[in-house]
């Protein structure tokens, strides 16, 4: 009878662990990637700001020189401007970027993250390829 018992009581509790969550779906490890290409330029968004203004000083310092080279005062505005956009297409990416599945099946939430990664991979590029022109022209 005791065995009996055991053997129910085991048989139950695999029953109820083998039924239960096993791991975050693809889903769940696909918007968390997402979200880690984010988050690697993310700290780094008041730098862009700092930098631009750093550059459209450089520029107006140049112009205001009586033999101004006009190809480097656009040079460093070209820097200030690309710095800018990339700024403003990571608040463009964060404003679209939805949370929620919401009434999505499965297929399209891997469909919109799919497009996701694509999207942020393009600012998580560009604001590092901004950072770096940056760092070799105001260094």
């Amino acid at each position: 009878m005791k065995r009996t018992i055991l053997f129910l009581i085991l048989t139950s509790f695999l029953l109820i662990n083998a039924c239960g969550p096993s791991g975050p779906s693809d889903n769940e490890k696909l918007r968390a990637e997402v979200i880690a290409v984010h988050d690697e330029v993310m700290p780094k968004m008041g730098q862009l700001k700092s930098l631009e203004r750093k550059a459209l000083e450089k520029a107006k310092e140049l112009e205001s020189q009586e033999e101004a080279n006009s190809a480097a005062v656009e040079e460093y505005k070209a820097l200030a401007y690309d710095l800018n956009h990339a700024h403003e297409s990571m608040f463009a990416w964060m404003r679209q970027y939805e949370q929620k599945d919401g009434e999505m099946k499965e297929a399209e939430v891997k469909a919109y993250l799919d497009k996701q990664m694509e999207l942020v991979t393009e600012v998580n590029v560009e604001m590092k390829a901004a950072l770096e022109k940056a760092d070799k022209l105001l260094k």
